[in-house]
């Protein structure tokens, strides 16, 4: 891009403003060479920095560097052989630290915040901790060669301090004791690198030693008294070894730095460039810039965008729209009216933007990537012109028209000014005709009214004003595109209090072509405001629509949030129950075996049903069992006497007798009897029970599904284990239905078969009982039929 332009739109004050924020002699080099890109992905990638830097900016505060001095002299001097002194070494030591404190900074980063071009930066710092340590230690960050440097270096050091603390202790015996009335000030100082005292010059023999210098008037001797002359020379060897030590710890650093000057050169420039990125970031955030967004179609599209170098708190924003639909816009309207602002910040903006800089307009705003800009500005005040004037506009237009292109932008300010209106309104038609033949974007601003039929006329192109306060006589500086400028001059005049009569007759003076063109421009403006308005009422009513949906997603995603939040302290609950049951479950199952371990032959079938019972009373009812809906249309079917249903406590069917009360029924489950409670009860269908006909039950004589077989075999065994195991065995026989049993307890002394007559005899579940038959074991078994 032509060094012209950014000298015209003042793009060096951008230069030197951001220039104020870098904190390194490298980033300040590279601010002060910035200029624009005329390449879109170059331009996104230096935009893409920026957004980088202004987001560290935003969360951290911006990028951790300390301000560094140029070490590039100090490198090139290492390179050739040379030793650095103290001062360049601590320069490079500083751009070491700050290469670790980077490192560390963005690994730490890159686990919170995503970014789209430093962390690639980041890469290519070169990290030499040894080099790092080992110059931290051997310079101090005023140049100084520390202690640490070598154990020769710390050794020397104690002997000067022993050495210079003997020396003031011997000085004090001649500035406080009998001596110090000899003496012109009481106090040591220093000549030539030596310790002396002030005497007058009459006693200068009174100390023996070496003068090594007198005052102005020369009443004062500076005396290197006898007594320490010795000291002073071991001081002085004594520094003259701290220096030589000092010297070669110098050449052992600056040797330890050659072979990593690529890295160093390449870690400065790093530096250098993410402190002009910082730089960037504070520099937008300082004029409340933000990141445009690069057209693809080349099409200028800012929103309330602002001069970047006035005052941002009083400067009016403008819209700003170029490319698309039209590609050139003719400004009319007077002067001081804000036409020349307009297009500098226009041509401003663009050349911020095409500079990876975040321009000073909203958000969404939209830029194009020109190939170059091009601009004739000058800001006239003067009514007079004269001819030199118009030939230096015109020879800088014709250098314009040669090197356009169709990706071009050009300004022209007070396009065809300085000579004949006609004629110069005719060659401005002509300049414009010709940079829209190219195909370049145009922006010019003008005093002539042809030019407003022109942009009315010509395809591709739009007038546009300044809006003027005719109520308060001042410009408002706002730009309105579609409306060209219309003279106020009758209407100031009036409003001044210039005589209604002359007005009038001046309004008859100006042709009719021209009360016409001002007439459309008045309608133009009519419709403007009426459009505003539709435009206000619309945005009213879009903002309300807006705030409702924003309601009405608000109100959804609190729903979501409720709902999840239920669901998960429902499966909390359920994995509680789940717990609560398995530990119940175990507790069951633990007791039942310890039970069949202590006793093994005691445990009834009657407890296990129970136990099994329990285990299934853990089990969580289906939630659809505890739906008011279903439960409430379950209801509905009534229970009535002789219905097949399921007792839900034991898993077992049986036939309703007759309701006891409103909440229990009398049950025949088998040949057993019980009350049960009604919503304990489910009725089952014609298919899931049998007819309410009494059912025919048939004899069983083995084990069916694991339940008990129809016949009990005692023999063998103990009375009192024959006794229980019968016991079991017939609660066991009641629960599965069985019609009848089989006890078999043979003869033998006939101890168990009259313990078993007698259990049976007691029991009243048991009908009738007599000895088997002949065939089936005679008095050795007894059946037993239930009721």
């Amino acid at each position: 891009m032509q060094k012209k332009i950014l000298t015209t739109l003042e793009f060096e004050r951008i230069r030197a403003a951001l220039m104020q924020h870098t904190v390194t002699a490298k980033g300040n080099e590279i601010a002060s060479r910035l200029e624009p890109r005329a390449n879109p992905e170059k331009v996104q990638e230096m935009l893409d920095e920026t957004a980088d830097g202004a987001k560290i900016l935003r969360l951290r505060g911006g990028i951790p560097i300390p301000s560094l001095p140029d070490i590039s002299q100090s490198l090139k001097r290492v390179r050739i052989g040379g030793v650095l002194n103290g001062e360049e070494l601590s320069g490079i030591s500083r751009v070491l630290q700050t290469v670790s404190t980077l490192v560390d900074f963005f690994d730490d980063l890159s686990e919170l915040v995503e970014l789209r071009r430093l962390y690639t930066l980041k890469d290519e710092l070169s990290d030499l901790p040894a080099l790092t340590r080992r110059l931290k230690r051997a310079i101090d960050d005023d140049g100084n060669v520390a202690n640490e440097a070598s154990s020769e270096l710390a050794g020397v050091r104690r002997a000067i301090k022993a050495i210079e603390s003997q020396i003031r202790d011997r000085m004090e015996g001649f500035t406080r004791g009998a001596s110090a009335k000899y003496l012109s000030d009481p106090i040591v100082t220093i000549r030539d690198d030596r310790y002396v005292i002030p005497v007058r010059a009459e006693n200068k023999n009174r100390f023996g030693g070496v003068v090594h210098d007198q005052s102005a008037s020369g009443q004062t001797l500076f005396i290197e008294p006898e007594a320490i002359v010795n000291l002073n020379n071991n001081l002085r060897e004594a520094q003259l070894r701290e220096q030589r030590e000092v010297a070669r710890i110098l050449a052992e650093l600056s040797a330890a730095v050659e072979p990593e000057i690529d890295s160093i050169f390449g870690n400065a420039r790093v530096i250098g460039y993410l402190d002009f990125i910082n730089a960037k970031a504070k520099y937008a955030a300082a004029i409340k810039a933000t990141e445009p967004i690069i057209d693809p179609n080349n099409v200028v599209d800012l929103i309330q965008a602002r001069h970047p170098l006035l005052n941002q708190e009083t400067v009016v924003a403008n819209d700003i729209k170029l490319g698309g639909d039209y590609q050139a816009i003719v400004i009319t309207g007077p002067n001081t009216g804000g036409k020349t602002i307009t297009l500098k910040t226009l041509g401003l903006v663009e050349i911020m933007a095409q500079s990876g800089l975040f321009i000073p307009a909203h958000e969404e705003s939209r830029v194009a990537v020109f190939s170059n800009v091009f601009a004739d500005i000058g800001d006239e005040q003067s009514i007079e012109q004269n001819l030199s004037t118009f030939s230096g506009h015109m020879a800088t237009i014709i250098d314009i028209l040669s090197k356009i292109d169709a990706r071009s932008l050009v300004l022209f300010d007070e396009l065809g000014a300085g000579t004949d209106p006609q004629e110069g309104a005719a060659l401005a038609i002509s300049i414009l005709d010709a940079v829209g033949e190219v195909g370049s974007d145009v922006v010019a601003t003008t005093h002539y009214p042809e030019l407003k039929l022109y942009g009315y006329n010509t395809p591709k192109t739009i007038n546009a004003s300044m809006a003027f306060d005719v109520d308060t006589l001042q410009p408002t500086y706002k730009l309105l595109i579609g409306v060209p400028g219309r003279s106020n001059a009758f209407d100031i005049a009036s409003r001044l209090g210039l005589s209604a009569s002359i007005v009038d007759r001046a309004k008859l003076l100006i042709s009719s072509d021209s009360h016409e063109l001002n007439d459309m421009i008045s309608d133009l403006e009519k419709e403007r405001q009426a459009a505003a308005m539709t435009d206000s009422s619309l945005q009213q009513e879009l903002d309300k629509t807006t705030q409702l949906h924003n309601d009405l997603k608000k109100a959804y995603d609190d729903l979501n949030k409720r709902r999840d939040k239920q669901l998960r302290d429902a499966r909390s609950q359920a994995n509680a129950i789940v717990l609560n049951a398995q530990t119940e479950a175990d507790k069951i199952i633990k007791d039942l075996r310890k039970m069949q371990h202590d006793a093994p032959r005691v445990i009834k079938d009657d407890k296990l049903i129970a136990a099994k019972t329990k285990l299934n009373g853990l089990h969580e009812d289906n939630p659809l069992a505890k739906n008011k809906v279903l439960r409430k249309a379950k209801n509905k079917v009534a229970l009535h006497v002789g219905d097949n249903v399921k007792v839900l406590q034991y898993g077992q069917n049986g036939t309703l007798i007759k309701k006891l009360d409103n909440k229990q029924w009398q049950v025949q489950v088998g040949i057993i009897k019980m009350a049960v409670a009604e919503n304990g009860l489910e009725k089952l269908g014609a298919h899931d029970g049998e007819p309410k006909a009494k059912r025919h039950i048939p004899s069983v004589k083995g084990a069916v599904g694991g339940g008990p077989g129809t016949s009990l075999d005692l023999r063998g065994k103990r009375y009192v284990e024959a006794m229980a195991d019968l016991d079991s065995y017939i609660d066991a026989a009641l629960l599965a239905n069985y019609p009848q049993v089989t006890i078999i307890h043979g003869l033998g002394t006939g101890a168990i078969r009259n313990g078993v007559t007698e259990y049976l005899k007691k029991n009243r579940n048991v009908k009738k009982f007599g000895y088997a038959p002949a065939n089936s074991g005679g008095s050795g078994a007894t059946i037993a039929v239930f009721k």
